[in-house]
């Protein structure tokens, strides 16, 4: 019986086989598998800010809601005029709010309202050299409050500094599997993989202001803004 069972066994061994043969890599296919070095390069670029995002808001307390609300669009849209007269770019309004105030007294068990707070934000971008004067001019014209201040590349600025930061992540990243291989007494035979890793930029730090507290034409100076690659190379050897 056994012998008869093993006949039986012997056509579906022959097919698994079969099966699992034009899956397996011969020898030479898997010596070069072996022999890959994979390796990261970075490459870093600096670039001058030359563009100033300024975000900016008027408000206004009173205590009668429907005043306040007319007093921040009067405003604003003085401000906006303003804006516009002096060729801001990308100009759109990021935030509308009216609120009620309080007034809590330890003598009294619930809050007394007393009013009403409304604040309408808007923000633009300009040429750094000139968003001072612009910040001081609409501080005159009816702004409250100053929200920050962010320096920013021009995007073809961006993309230059993208493709010279590529370049030097791929210089750095054949230079350190050189380094390596000659180490070893090895050779580089080709490049089989390349993959371009996520880059990014570096924003420059945002400014925060009080209106209060300085000249803003006399106080914005912006900053550099760090464009970063990443390359990594499959080196047969």
């Amino acid at each position: 019986m056994l012998t008869h069972f093993s006949q039986r066994l012997a056509p579906l061994a022959l097919a698994c086989s079969l099966l699992i043969a034009p899956f397996a890599l011969p020898a030479w296919a898997q010596e070069q598998r072996s022999r890959l070095l994979t390796v990261t390069g970075t490459g870093v670029e600096m670039i001058p800010t030359t563009i100033t995002r300024v975000r900016l808001a008027v408000e206004v307390q009173g205590q009668d809601a429907a005043t306040v609300q007319r007093e921040v669009a009067r405003q604003t849209a003085q401000v906006i005029a303003l804006l516009r007269s002096q060729g801001v770019e990308r100009l759109q309004t990021t935030g509308l709010s009216l609120q009620p105030r309080y007034e809590s007294r330890d003598n009294q068990r619930e809050p007394r309202l007393i009013g009403y707070v409304g604040s309408n934000s808007v923000a633009f971008r300009i040429a750094t050299e000139a968003a001072g004067d612009v910040i001081d001019q609409a501080v005159g014209t009816g702004v409250s409050r100053i929200d920050g201040v962010e320096f920013l590349a021009t995007d073809a600025a961006i993309e230059t500094a993208r493709a010279e930061a590529l370049r030097q992540a791929t210089a750095n990243a054949r230079a350190e599997a050189a380094i390596v291989l000659a180490s070893l007494g090895l050779r580089e035979q080709e490049i089989t993989g390349i993959q371009i890793n996520n880059s990014g930029v570096d924003f420059s730090p945002r400014m925060q202001a009080n209106t209060m507290a300085f000249e803003a034409a006399d106080a914005i100076v912006g900053g550099d803004q760090t464009v970063r690659a990443s390359v990594t190379l499959e080196i047969r050897y």
